[in-house]
């Protein structure tokens, strides 16, 4: 089957769906430059047009999408990715799917997360592969969201796996992996995390532009849940001073075909040449890319707040500080051969962060890198100027994710740290006030 007819069927399908379910509301998402999810809702009559033409939007309102000059675009939704919404059950339904951005002329959005992840996705299919990553999501649950200047109230005070009644984020959990389940987006694993009131939940591996759709599906979810049962969820990597952050670490393989393209059976570790070069183009390119995986102010005090988190630019096969991590081989497992990219946040945009990862390890295959031990160890970036520094002076990056969208990044970025540096702090005001 084609691309078309297999395009068209899913169409067909999706339509038989909304009549049969009475869906009433079709909810077209996609996300922002920063990461941040859009969505317009259109009446299922109206679908039809919008699969053929696309449904017109001002892209000058949408944060780095377009100058007011240009900014007439198209959202076309994707019929592979539709779902109907879960938790809204009274009647009349409603149902989701995500969007390519086009221009008016068909061509696609240099603006688009999404186009910029499916580019690098691409270069990997023309070089053989298809890559496969399965996030693990931390994020932390408050009692409501905090009043400005207030510090947030965690629901609970429980640590590393804690399963007692003083608990709620089991309760919590559940209500959010059926929802997510319903939705088609498998979960592996859930548990509390280290910090009171933090929680993980971990999406089976696919596709790496499947689970950056589920992760921005992921974000949704549980917001509504909290929201459901009077609590506030955030993804924010540090709200803490004295707990650890929350972060997303990230598991990546390639294949060609069926065969797993990290694998082999007699290297060390059992990590293929093309493994370690993947790895090894990761590791140098890590400083470049951290402005995209750790976009935010808050990202670098997790990096460098201690914990787990990594700060160094290093690798090994047990290391749990360490930016790479080869998690254990299973015999007999050839397929779960893979590595544990660390530093991303869980407050990232998935598509860019997946976009640049991605194109780092395939300069390292591309480049034949070579992968050393890591005696030779370097900081990651320390704050947002030191990462935007880093990524300005890339090609890598600059190449990745295309001339508008590093352009945006980098100038939004700059806005960012300026804002933040001339704040004056909680901090300076308890320390400096009494004895100055």
């Amino acid at each position: 089957m084609s691309p078309e007819q297999e395009m068209s069927k899913q169409q067909e399908f999706v339509i038989r769906t909304l009549e049969e379910r009475n869906i009433r509301f079709v909810r077209l998402w996609f996300t922002d430059v920063l990461g941040f999810l859009k969505s317009v809702a259109i009446a299922p009559a109206e679908l039809e047009n919008a699969f053929a033409e696309g449904i017109g939007f001002d892209g000058s309102a949408i944060e780095g999408f377009a100058r007011v000059t240009e900014s007439d675009m198209l959202a076309k939704p994707d019929p592979a990715t539709f779902s109907i919404l879960p938790w809204r059950t009274e009647a009349p339904g409603a149902a989701r799917m995500f969007c390519d951005i086009t221009m008016p002329d068909g061509s696609p959005s240099p603006a688009d997360p999404r186009n910029v992840l499916r580019r690098t996705l691409n270069k990997a299919a023309q070089m053989g592969y298809t890559c496969y990553t399965h996030p693990e999501i931390e994020f932390f649950l408050f009692k409501a969201r905090p009043e400005k200047g207030e510090a947030p109230v965690p629901v609970d005070q429980g640590g590393y796996f804690d399963h007692t009644p003083a608990v709620v984020g089991h309760d919590f959990r559940r209500q959010a992996i059926t929802l997510l389940e319903a939705m088609g987006i498998s979960v592996e694993f859930s548990h509390h995390e280290g910090g009171p009131g933090q929680q993980e939940i971990d999406l089976r591996d696919a596709d790496a532009l499947s689970t950056a759709d589920n992760i921005m599906t992921f974000r949704h979810v549980i917001k509504e849940v909290a929201l459901d049962q009077g609590f506030y969820a955030s993804f924010m990597p540090k709200p803490f001073t004295d707990h650890p952050g929350s972060g997303m670490h990230t598991h990546v393989s390639l294949f060609k075909g069926e065969e797993n393209a990290f694998y082999d059976s007699k290297a060390e570790f059992n990590l293929s040449k093309t493994g370690r070069s993947f790895i090894a183009g990761i590791l140098t390119h890590a400083a470049e890319i951290t402005a995209v995986t750790n976009q935010w102010v808050n990202s670098y005090k997790r990096l460098h707040g201690g914990g787990e988190a990594p700060a160094l630019v290093n690798w090994g096969p047990s290391d749990r500080g360490a930016l790479v991590r080869l998690p254990m081989y299973k015999p007999g497992k050839e397929n779960s051969t893979r590595i544990e990219f660390r530093s991303p946040d869980s407050a990232c945009n998935p598509y860019l962060a997946y976009a640049v990862m991605i194109a780092a390890g395939l300069k390292g295959i591309e480049k034949n890198y070579e992968l050393s031990a890591s005696n030779d160890l370097h900081s990651l970036p320390t704050n947002l100027n030191e990462a935007i520094s880093a990524m300005e002076k890339s090609e890598l990056v600059r190449e990745t994710l295309g001339e508008h969208v590093f352009e945006y990044v980098l100038r939004n970025k700059r806005a960012e740290w300026q804002d933040y540096r001339r704040q004056v702090s909680a901090y300076e005001l308890d320390r400096y006030i009494p004895v100055l």
